[in-house]
């Protein structure tokens, strides 16, 4: 499998809610930034997806591979859907979002995925206004929490 085909086989696992198969496509030392304001490890991005899923369970991502340039392929993602269970992201310091059941729809983000030795070791999204899950949480009609902060 070439680089572009790994990456389409990954974000086809994440759609189709395979995180099993998605972890074994992972390398040990997997870093994912961009979507949220901190960069995440293989295990908290797994938790996270798990949970976005479990929320939403229409969730669209609208992958798209676009192209690809030596160990990074590029890509574009823009997530969807109505959240119809408990939004579960205080593994990345957000809180929990009680279920709204509202419909979201944030705009499409740019992507680089490194891929080395099969395995993908890095997923960095662009950081665009009215993408990642600051724009989530405000088209669910909540802010950011930041638990650490409460306590100040």
């Amino acid at each position: 499998m070439n680089k572009r085909e790994t990456v389409q086989a990954f974000m086809d696992s994440i759609q189709l809610g395979e995180f099993d198969l998605a972890k074994s496509m992972l390398a040990d030392d997997f870093q994912f930034s961009g979507l949220i304001p901190e960069v995440i490890n293989k295990d908290t991005w797994l938790e996270m997806s798990v949970n976005l899923k479990a929320a939403f369970q229409d969730l669209d991502y609208h992958f798209k591979v676009i192209g690809a340039n030596g160990d990074v392929v590029r890509s574009t993602t823009q997530l969807s859907g109505t959240q119809t269970g408990s939004l579960d992201l205080a593994g990345v310091n957000m809180g929990v979002i009680p279920v709204t059941n509202k419909h979201v729809s944030i705009k499409t983000a740019k992507t680089k995925v490194t891929v080395k030795e099969g395995k993908i070791k890095l997923w960095v999204v662009e950081p665009r206004d009215g993408a990642g899950l600051e724009a989530v949480l405000h088209q669910l009609g909540g802010a950011l929490q930041h638990p650490e902060k409460e306590s100040l």
